[in-house]
């Protein structure tokens, strides 16, 4: 399979862009900085130019690096939930308004009140909330997801987006179909994109896209995804029962499912990969209580000094600030770190004993809640380069602990164009 293809990853800060060939290998990287975000009260708002803008500037920089008339396919991954309108033209008629915009007034209330339980569509922020304020708007024809919208200055025509864009806007991914509630909500499916899978063609590079950033025309455009689950594609998980780990600041787990797991009291519903499912859960724990105690320096110096083979017999579970999301829902449990040893190591190491225990929990969750059994890890983050760390993980979990295969998320968008060429990188 000769060529390579392209990955767009667009995040709150920044745009990424990277080259992938069909063995895997990521042939180079290009990246970008976004304006910040523009915020009033609960308003969070950026301009679907300065995407566009990023996503040039990127292309520019891998340019340097790699010959762009190479590239076979293009996909993107972009923040989910962000959304705007535009018109049949694809030009906005508003800022976009971001993933975390939570000026919905009492709306979450009404979609409470209409949404079935185990819909993404729920909570303050949701995308269903912020697109009704556009639903009258002078020449309003489609409202849109950030990826979306750039796959339309790419070529796109019809109007697509993706399964896993949608979801939190209140798709249906089990019966794949926007629901009837959303009509009662206010939301007509006809202001709303077509649904296809992740991974589809839906269209080819323009002559006018071609020109601005450098591609060849007429290339194949995929159905992108979210960054969320592009970081989850990236780790090159691809069977069932095999799981990621982001070990950053907080422990996000993902575990790839043959069957969907909704469960909204603890922040898990389930994105859909073709015929599998991805479920997951974020702790609060993780690299933001570490730095409340340690400095970066700290932990590298104290790393020596830790012993895995000998348990602490702490029993931390250890937040940053009060509230826990997962492996257990509760907004009142306080962070428990307590008895202090006279050790700064020997507290080190209980607060990464703690941190296994909560991943461990996190998985034993998703599998009492109907997940495949567990049967690999892949890790990223800061966290994977204490030994320590990964060691108690390792004896906590009991399974095969793998590094990603890459910490892009434009890398797992890019697996996605190749799946529109129909091929899948195959990894170990």
């Amino acid at each position: 399979m000769y060529g390579f293809v392209i990955g767009l990853d667009l995040g709150t800060s920044g745009v990424r862009a990277v080259a992938v060939d069909a063995s895997g290998q990521i042939l180079g990287l290009g990246s970008a900085t976004l304006p910040a975000t523009k915020t009033t009260g609960a308003r969070r708002e950026q301009s679907p130019e300065d995407w566009w803008n990023g996503c040039r500037t990127a292309l520019d920089e891998l340019s340097l690096k790699v010959d762009l008339s190479g590239a076979r396919a293009i996909a993107v991954d972009a923040t989910s939930g962000t959304i705007l309108p535009v018109d049949n033209h694809n030009r906005p008629l508003a800022p976009a308004r971001m993933y975390d915009d939570a000026d919905t007034g009492d709306l979450a209330a009404k979609i409470k009140s209409l949404a079935p339980r185990e819909s993404a569509a729920h909570g303050a922020t949701s995308p269903a909330a912020r697109a009704l304020e556009w639903v009258k708007l002078p020449r309003l024809h489609c409202i849109l997801h950030q990826a979306d919208w750039i796959n339309g200055c790419l070529g796109a025509t019809h109007w697509q987006t993706d399964e896993n864009n949608a979801l939190k806007t209140g798709y249906d991914p089990v019966n794949r179909c926007w629901p009837d509630w959303l009509r009662g909500f206010g939301l007509s499916p006809g202001i709303l994109p077509e649904v296809v899978p992740v991974g589809t063609p839906i269209g080819h590079v323009s002559a006018q896209a071609a020109i601005a950033l450098g591609l060849p025309e007429g290339i194949t455009i995929a159905a992108g995804t979210t960054d969320g689950c592009a970081t989850f594609l990236a780790s090159g998980a691809s069977e069932p029962g095999e799981a990621s780990t982001a070990l950053g600041s907080t422990i996000v787990l993902k575990l790839l499912s043959d069957r969907p797991i909704f469960a909204p009291e603890l922040g898990i519903y389930s994105h859909r990969l073709g015929d599998t499912w991805l479920a997951g859960g974020a702790s609060n724990c993780g690299g933001k209580t570490l730095l409340q105690h340690f400095t970066s320096e700290q932990l590298a110096t104290l790393e020596a000094s830790l012993d895995p083979a000998k348990p602490t017999g702490t029993d931390y579970y250890p937040l940053p600030s009060v509230g826990e999301r997962f492996p257990v829902a509760d907004a009142k449990l306080a962070p428990r770190l307590t008895p202090r040893p006279p050790s700064d190591a020997e507290f080190l190491q209980g607060i990464y004993e703690a941190f296994a225990r909560v991943e461990q929990t996190g998985f034993a969750k998703l599998r009492e809640l109907g997940c495949p059994a567990l049967r690999s890890v892949r890790h990223a983050g800061g966290g994977s380069r204490s030994a320590t760390w990964m060691t108690l993980r390792a004896t906590a979990l009991g399974v095969p602990q793998l590094p990603a295969w890459s910490e892009e998320a434009a890398a797992g968008a890019a697996r996605l164009a190749w799946r529109a060429l129909g091929h899948e990188i195959a990894f170990a």
